[in-house]
């Protein structure tokens, strides 16, 4: 009968390793999500949710027509490869700041406080897969700069810097 406790006790033990396990994971995979980007450096880390411009379409249109975007919001342009881009503000009514990011997640560039309605190219540069358009000036006050690590689930897991779980 002894025996019979022991291994009810360790298998109460390892469905219990079990399940705090698959809890980590849950937890792990809840933190990457599609409407969602995290940012870390030296400065410290931040999150924005974001709304999601993957086509044609949506790219287009972007912030057009906004009056005011959330403090912690954005819009996370994802290309299918990566590519030369350039961004400008036609229609668009806020200041931004547009964060480009190569395909392994860090941040090539950054372009503080585009100017509404400014129809100037803002070059971003070659071998561009992801930008995020933010509040204009939030990125110097946060300490978002060139180096930054981006985590999103578009990024690929195997060359990313730091990849969703």
């Amino acid at each position: 009968m002894g025996e019979r406790i022991a291994q009810l006790g360790k298998m109460i033990r390892f469905a219990a390793a079990c399940a705090v396990a698959v809890l980590a994971a849950s937890a792990a995979q809840a933190d990457c999500r599609e409407d969602r980007v995290d940012l870390r450096g030296p400065w410290g880390a931040a999150r924005f949710s974001v709304e999601i411009a993957d086509d044609d379409a949506s790219r287009a249109r972007g912030l057009m027509f906004r009056e005011s975007l959330p403090a912690r919001a954005g819009m996370l342009f994802i290309y299918e490869t990566p590519r030369r881009a350039a961004f400008w503000m036609r229609n668009t009514l806020i200041p931004l700041d547009m964060i480009f990011v190569d395909e392994t997640g860090r941040v090539a560039r950054v372009h503080h406080e585009a100017i509404p309605h400014d129809e100037t190219p803002i070059e971003a540069g070659e071998n561009v897969l992801l930008v995020l358009e933010i509040n204009g000036g939030l990125a110097a006050q946060l300490g978002i700069s060139e180096g930054t690590e981006l985590r999103h689930p578009r990024l690929a897991r195997d060359i990313a810097v730091w990849p969703c779980p």
